[in-house]
């Protein structure tokens, strides 16, 4: 590790023009009389109160309190109002930038990739698509005494405080988002998530781990880093300020977000709890967890390295590429589940819009479809080794002829009035099949392009769909909202 001129500081990197503050000055003429004690004592009383008088009326702002406000903002949250700040490494940036750049806009996402060190003959560097790459700070004079941990825990943790040293005050930043360089973001779906939240007050929104074996060892009540998470601007200024004393309170922690949780707590803050950051403390194949996602809009996916490609046939890029299809057509509604039912041929078709689709030969019950599959493993590894997860789960039959036939997403088109997505089936075994699916080969879904205000993100309602009758190799079906008394049922 390098300190790169420590005895600097460092200049913001987002600059704007300062307007200089109009400063007032006053001055009054005392009577030339002289005046007794007691009248002197009733003058200044008099003049004291004309100044509260005048600060009040001309000057109401001094009075609000400043980081608990609540204010109506001007302009609505946008991709501009967040900064991303990305811990990686000399040795892993190489690997990973391509989940970056995934993500990354260079016009409309502002975001920093903080390394240990500098890469030599790195074209990534200076690559257009991906965010700036800066060098950590020393950090050799803090301690750590975690039993065979990683020192570089402290130096991903003080990227809250070099994020926001970083950034001038009238940048417009609204939020600062903290992640890893294997999660891939969700951007608009983290501006809607935020956009829940006033940034004048203290918010520290995240998740915690999938496994309840992680959020016992460290926290229930901590963001996993991985998954990512964001701190409100008036809140980071304040832990940017005494985050390095905090930190040499914690050398026996292990991670980075062990230290922030720990220096927020000292604070007084609590975790936002937010289902749409996944940290993913899980192996293999992830169809299980994709296919049944909450209501919330997708916001991260994390451990990206540890787990199958998200579609068949395809390497993990690939496959997230592929994904990011339909995300850039409609992210709201990626991953969103919907199930309708096929009253005629009695079938339930389970949408996971975006990703894949599952059809049962019979009724099922809608709670029973909101349990994931248990397709994945325990992140931790090992025979003997069971785990519980934050979710309810149910069983995946090896059997692959009593599973549902599964059809993954293959195009997305769209258009100002609908989007249209189409799915293709994907084989597995050799079964026999009811007629009424047996010769079913694709599936087309239309909808229209999910858009959430704030009430429906507060209160979020899952949508219906509709089966078109008389398909054969080709089923259509349409998403469209609920009504007000409709339910998602089977039909006895």
């Amino acid at each position: 590790m390098h300190p790169q001129n420590q005895s600097r500081r460092r200049k913001p990197i987002i600059s704007f023009l300062r307007t200089q503050q109009n400063h007032f000055s006053f001055s009054s003429r005392m009577p030339t009389k002289t005046l007794s004690p007691s009248n002197f004592k009733n003058f200044l009383l008099f003049l004291s109160l004309l100044l509260i008088l005048y600060l009040i009326v001309c000057h109401p702002a001094l009075y609000d309190p400043p980081a608990f406000t609540t204010r109506v903002f001007t302009t609505p949250l946008s991709r501009r109002h967040l900064l991303f700040s990305i811990a990686s490494s000399s040795n892993s940036w190489h690997r990973r930038h391509s989940y970056v750049r995934l993500w990354y806009s260079p016009n409309s996402t502002r975001a920093l990739a903080f390394l240990d060190r500098a890469v030599a003959d790195d074209s990534s560097a200076v690559d257009p698509t991906l965010p700036p790459v800066l060098i950590s700070a020393d950090t050799s004079k803090f301690p750590y005494t975690f039993p065979k941990g990683l020192r570089s825990a402290i130096r991903v943790a003080r990227v809250v405080k070099e994020a926001v040293d970083l950034t001038d005050e009238k940048a417009g930043i609204r939020w600062f988002v903290f992640g890893d360089d294997d999660t891939v973001f969700l951007v608009d779906n983290l501006v809607r998530t935020l956009s829940k939240y006033n940034h004048h007050s203290w918010f520290y929104v995240g998740s915690n781990s999938e496994a309840y074996e992680q959020n016992m060892k460290y926290s229930f009540d901590m963001a996993f880093g991985g998954g990512g998470f964001a701190i409100s601007y008036s809140l980071a200024m304040v832990l940017a300020k005494f985050l390095d004393s905090c930190l040499m309170r914690y050398a026996h922690l292990y991670g980075s977000d062990a230290r922030i949780f720990s220096c927020l707590v000292e604070l007084g803050v609590g975790l936002t709890h937010e289902p749409g950051f996944h940290q993913i403390d899980m192996r293999g194949d992830m169809f299980g967890m994709l296919s049944a996602h909450p209501l919330s809009p997708l916001v991260s996916l994390h451990h990206l390295d540890a787990v199958d490609p998200i579609f068949p046939n395809m390497n993990r890029t690939q496959a997230l590429e592929h994904l990011f299809k339909a995300v850039n057509v409609d992210p709201a509604r990626i991953l969103q589940q919907t199930v309708c039912y096929d009253r005629s041929s009695q079938l339930t078709v389970s949408v996971a819009w975006g990703y894949a689709i599952q059809v049962y030969e019979d009724n099922q019950l809608l709670p029973d479809l909101l349990s994931l599959q248990r397709t994945f493993r325990p992140w931790r590894r090992g025979a003997n080794v069971d785990s519980h997860f934050m979710f309810n789960t149910r069983d995946y039959p090896r059997d692959p002829c009593k599973r549902p036939i599964v059809f993954f997403l293959e195009s997305v088109l769209s258009n100002d009035s609908s989007v249209q997505s189409n799915y293709v089936k994907h084989v597995v075994g050799h079964c026999d099949r009811a007629n009424a699916v047996k010769k079913l080969e694709r599936i087309r879904v239309f909808s229209k392009k999910l858009e959430l205000d704030i009430d429906e993100m507060i209160s979020p309602r899952r949508q219906c769909c509709d089966v078109f009758p008389s398909y054969n190799e080709s089923m259509v079906i349409k998403i469209r909202q609920c009504g007000v008394n409709e339910l998602i049922s089977m039909h006895l």
